[in-house]
């Protein structure tokens, strides 16, 4: 009974074991192989076939031809493109860093406590981001309206003159403000769950050692946010460079302030729809899309280290 024991544990031939740990692979492949055919199918072919088109050019005389990386040439060398480019990087630039620093003022209001209502002012936060961009947008341009919105009701009401903001000055700031208002309270819910998995007895020994509200603040809980501000940047990077909703829809409110090339990504919707530049359309997508990988990686290698 011990031998057999014994030969039991012994192991096989090297070739059984290559065929067990081949059956193991193919199991575990084919628990994932649905997710991979979806992946392909969904995200890396598009941006396979947008790569195959940006590579060709569409010619009155002459048809579709290889033109390689002439479109990328173009491109870097066109001005309108890096107009929208410079835009959204201000928009990044400003934007982010307001919306980010509201979100935390009220994760930290919502975490201390002391808040009347914390429940019901979260909820009430948060509300914007269930409201659809379109709808947003359409909401605060009736708003922003000189004749026929609220900014010129005041107007006839006190009468004044408002600074207009769909003016081409303002527009920015005011596409800005919606975007805020949308997204505050999804930045703020992110920070806000860092901050409730923090250990509460953290909080009891610096209350022991007489710590005040802004010494835990700025010891216990900044550093604890830390993971969850950096996701939310990143997140916000992303959606600057994919600024494309508010624009396109404001256009027709604002058609002085918003050009075709207002954004990268409106202006390849515009090369596309409206100029039937698919190549070079294709080609503006590719790059912006580089480029916001590049700076959603800096942001993040930043972060690390900082951690660090």
């Amino acid at each position: 009974m011990a031998s057999l024991s014994a030969d039991h544990a012994r192991p096989g031939p090297p070739a059984a074991r290559a065929r067990r740990k081949t059956r193991r692979s193919l199991v575990g492949w084919k628990f994932v192989s649905p997710f991979m055919a979806l992946f392909a199918l969904v995200f890396l072919a598009p941006i396979g076939y947008s790569i195959y088109l940006s590579l060709y050019k569409t010619r009155l005389i002459g048809g579709t031809q290889f033109v390689g990386a002439q479109n990328y040439t173009e491109a870097f060398q066109d001005s309108q493109f890096w107009s929208g480019f410079g835009r959204v990087a201000l928009f990044l630039m400003v934007q982010v860093p307001i919306m980010l620093g509201l979100a935390l003022l009220l994760a930290l209001a919502i975490d201390s406590g002391r808040l009347y209502g914390a429940a019901f002012f979260r909820i009430s936060v948060f509300l914007p981001y269930a409201v659809p961009a379109v709808v947003a947008t359409l909401m605060w341009g009736f708003m922003y309206g000189t004749r026929f919105g609220l900014i010129g009701n005041l107007d006839k009401a006190f009468g004044v003159t408002l600074p207009d903001p769909l003016s081409p000055d303002l527009i920015l700031a005011s596409i800005g403000n919606i975007v805020t208002w949308q997204w505050v309270g999804y930045n703020m819910l992110i920070l806000y769950s860092a901050l409730r998995v923090v250990n509460p007895s953290l909080y009891e020994a610096a209350a022991i050692e007489g710590a005040g509200q802004f010494r835990i603040i700025w010891a216990i809980k900044l550093p604890a946010l830390r993971g969850a501000l950096m996701i939310a940047t990143i997140f916000s990077v992303i959606g600057s460079f994919q600024l494309f909703n508010e624009p396109s829809i404001l256009k027709h409110l604002a058609p002085n302030a918003i050009t075709t090339y207002f954004t990268p990504n409106y202006y390849a919707y515009s090369l596309s729809f409206d100029g039937q530049q698919f190549n070079y359309s294709a080609t503006v997508a590719i790059v912006m899309g580089v480029a916001t990988m590049i700076v959603a990686y800096a942001v993040q290698l930043r972060g690390m280290r900082k951690a660090g």
